[in-house]
């Protein structure tokens, strides 16, 4: 669990090792960036700290929009990071500030997929 190459190889096979790695990875930087791009669901493993930076919190989504709900509330709000989930999956405007939830091109997301 404190091994930083063994960390990194078991990223490699599965994101969710995150999950069992020792504190001190969930909230480095490049470890945690390396687990939700390979799965977003991983942002729920990383340190809260890491769950405010909207680089990893936008990769997250990039993956699965459904990281949307491990990321910190401020970033729920931040509309770049909030159309990339929508665009992901619709299901992301669930876990989105309900200031959002009218925006224009985030409403115009919707409709087309409704079409």
């Amino acid at each position: 669990k404190k091994d930083k190459k063994f960390i990194l190889k078991a990223l490699k096979l599965s994101s969710y090792a995150l999950r069992f790695a020792d504190k001190s990875f969930k909230k480095d930087k490049k470890i945690v960036l390396e687990a939700v791009k390979k799965n977003g669901d991983a942002l729920q493993f990383a340190d809260k700290i890491l769950r405010k930076d909207s680089k990893i919190v936008l990769e997250a989504v990039k993956e699965n929009a459904e990281a949307l709900e491990y990321a910190h509330k401020s970033l729920r709000k931040d509309r770049k990071i909030v159309l990339e989930a929508v665009k992901q999956n619709t299901i992301a405007l669930e876990f989105a500030d309900k200031s959002l939830k009218n925006d224009p091109d985030i409403l115009a997301i919707l409709n087309k997929i409704k079409k």
